[in-house]
């Protein structure tokens, strides 16, 4: 399998600079401003969408995207209704899809899975969430959504709440607002639901200042951002498990009474209970109004990888190690048998290239 790095994919946000983030970030601006202006900037292009799990938001929000930039989509929002059904492999499936398509958006359940795709694919592709690794065009929503509702990306407090461990947009954007210049984090958890040790590992090695709490009643007083995330039942092995889970924490009227003046909420969304309806009519309340930022800003990303601006990142940073397995039992290595096991670094640690896991050898 030979990799494929002619194409400006979007894998993961931190494989482009960040000075490529702030060009979308501007450019989304400016779309966001003049749309009329981009009616037409896609015209006989067609987008691919394969979303082998369920989506609202970002299914939606890509398929408005391309229609207003005026391209067309094809694609499927239920791989049932596909020759994945069927027992059809990823690389079979996309090999086929990017023939057809200019760009390919994926969403998947398994971890590295569309990197897995990337490797082969005939366009370029972009991850619209892996399972619970990476959802870096929720990133750039988030991005987007901070910078036009607070002006700057720096000297932010941000407090993450509910489900560190299985939400992959706390991940992307814990890793991104790591490259802006004084970020702090609070990490409110229950102890099972704590971030993965490669992005606790990742924030102590860059010196990054963050803490983990339990408490959002004591956290709450001190951001500038308050990121909620729901404790998500398709991540847990059974229903005991999330029932143990669910719950926990709920923001709500008392609790935003706590909160600064200026403090904004964002949830990637869909919400279950852990933002109260009462919530939603509070001016700092930004998550409907961040989930239509996500549809400027994918415009932006369209744009900018048909256009071909950037440089186009290595798929393959390391190299091939036929006798290590990665160690997460989520990664796609173990599900798609055919994929070369690729990993990064040496001595005792291995970093599997399509989950990020470190495998200890």
């Amino acid at each position: 399998m030979s990799e494929n790095s002619q194409f400006i994919n979007l894998l993961d946000l931190n494989d482009h600079p960040v000075s490529w983030w702030n060009k979308l970030l501007e450019l989304g601006h400016i779309i966001k401003k003049y749309p009329q202006n981009y009616a037409k900037a896609c015209e006989g292009k067609i987008m691919g969408t394969l979303f082998y799990e369920p989506s609202t938001r970002t299914q939606m929000s890509f398929q408005t995207a391309m229609l207003r930039l005026g391209g067309t989509i094809i694609g499927f929002d239920n791989p049932a209704t596909s020759s994945v059904a069927k027992g059809e492999n990823i690389k079979d499936t996309t090999k086929i899809v990017s023939g057809y398509a200019d760009i390919m958006v994926m969403r998947h359940p398994v971890e590295g899975s569309v990197k897995a795709a990337a490797l082969t694919a005939e366009c370029p592709v972009i991850n619209a969430g892996d399972g619970g690794h990476l959802h870096p065009t929720q990133t750039l929503t988030d991005l987007f959504t901070l910078k036009e509702e607070k002006g700057t990306l720096e000297n932010l407090t941000i407090g993450f709440c509910g489900d560190l461990k299985n939400g992959r947009t706390v991940h992307s954007l814990i890793k991104a607002m790591s490259c802006y210049k004084g970020s702090r984090f609070v990490l409110i958890s229950t102890k099972e639901l704590k971030i993965p040790n490669y992005i606790r590992d990742m924030l102590t090695a860059s010196g990054i200042p963050f803490k983990e709490v339990t408490s959002l009643d004591d956290a709450i007083e001190n951001l500038d951002v308050l990121y909620m995330t729901r404790i998500q039942r398709e991540r847990f092995g059974s229903e005991e498990e999330y029932n143990a889970q669910k719950g926990c924490y709920i923001l709500d009227r008392e609790k935003m009474k706590k909160a600064r003046e200026d403090m904004i909420v964002l949830h990637p969304l869909p919400r279950v209970d852990e933002i109260a309806v009462e919530v939603d009519s509070d001016k700092r309340a930004m998550y409907f109004e961040q989930a239509k930022y996500g549809m400027y800003i994918r415009m932006a990303l369209i744009l900018t990888i048909l256009r071909g601006d950037g440089e186009a990142p290595r798929l393959i940073k390391g190299r091939e190690r036929r006798h290590f397995t990665c160690s997460n039992p989520a990664c796609i290595t173990h599900r798609e048998k055919y994929l070369p096991h690729l990993f990064e670094g040496s001595g005792d640690i291995l970093i599997c290239e399509y989950c990020d896991n470190r495998t200890l050898i």
